[in-house]
């Protein structure tokens, strides 16, 4: 059975300074606190712009053995009329140095418009263009797609041939493709509130880590990572450890 994994996107929010973090802890502390308190961080700061191999070896450096990152891939790969011609962005993305964590890099997230339509010719040769292995590093490759178009036969059997996982998302308005196309699973769960204690009501907590273990089952090895992130941000990190509790009773 695959083994779960509940996180946060990003780890530098004010709001979380008194409420996750400690009243007095430095912000320089902050990645090693919360990589102790959770078990996968999305690093999202990537999508905006390039960071470098020495801060991609600095984070690393500063938590656990057993933790792992996932990294959202850099926009300038993914907002493109033509994706086809993405290529040499590709190449930037992996200079700046992801594989630098080494066995702590999690899974590559590559998020598109809403407004990107399912293009199948197109959308294939992107996929042909993720690189499998880097430095020697296996990399794994999630797609986030957030148009219906993508619900789809074709984009399913084109992701599941290349090993590629479609992102599950709890959103309201992207679609809902609960589909295994790799032997991991990628979840973002965005209909969290701040007006609830933990995030989302415990009810629908609960429904999904059914619905995690379920995935889970379905796969004899490899990881499910699930974030609490976008909506509800304020509550990310206490919706993310109660969905652990949660999961260690069932």
């Amino acid at each position: 059975m695959a083994q779960i994994r509940a996180g946060i996107g990003g780890w530098v929010y004010p709001p979380w300074r008194g409420a996750f973090y400690p009243h007095g802890l430095r912000q320089a502390d902050e990645l090693a606190f919360a990589s102790r308190a959770l078990g996968v961080i999305e690093i999202n700061s990537t999508y905006q712009s390039f960071q470098s191999p020495d801060v991609f070896s600095r984070w690393a450096s500063q938590t656990p053995d057993d933790f792992v990152f996932t990294v959202k891939a850099s926009r300038l790969c993914t907002n493109r009329k033509v994706l086809a011609d993405v290529g040499p962005w590709i190449e930037r993305f992996f200079e700046s140095g992801p594989t630098a964590l080494g066995a702590k890099l999690g899974p590559i997230l590559w998020q598109f418009m809403p407004t990107k339509i399912f293009d199948p010719t197109d959308f294939e040769t992107f996929l042909g263009l993720l690189p499998t292995r880097r430095e020697g590093v296996a990399l794994r490759h999630s797609v986030e797609v957030r148009h219906p178009s993508f619900d789809d036969p074709a984009f399913v059997n084109m992701c599941a041939d290349r090993g590629v996982a479609i992102c599950i998302a709890d959103h309201p308005t992207a679609p809902l493709i609960e589909a295994q196309t790799a032997d991991f699973a990628y979840v973002r769960l965005m209909r969290g509130s701040d007006d609830e204690p933990v995030g989302y009501p415990r009810v629908d907590l609960k429904t999904w880590a059914g619905r995690l273990r379920r995935i889970a089952d379905e796969r004899a090895s490899g990881e499910v990572f699930a974030f609490f992130i976008n909506a509800g941000k304020s509550r990310a990190p206490v919706a993310a450890m109660a969905l652990d509790e949660i999961l260690r009773s069932i």
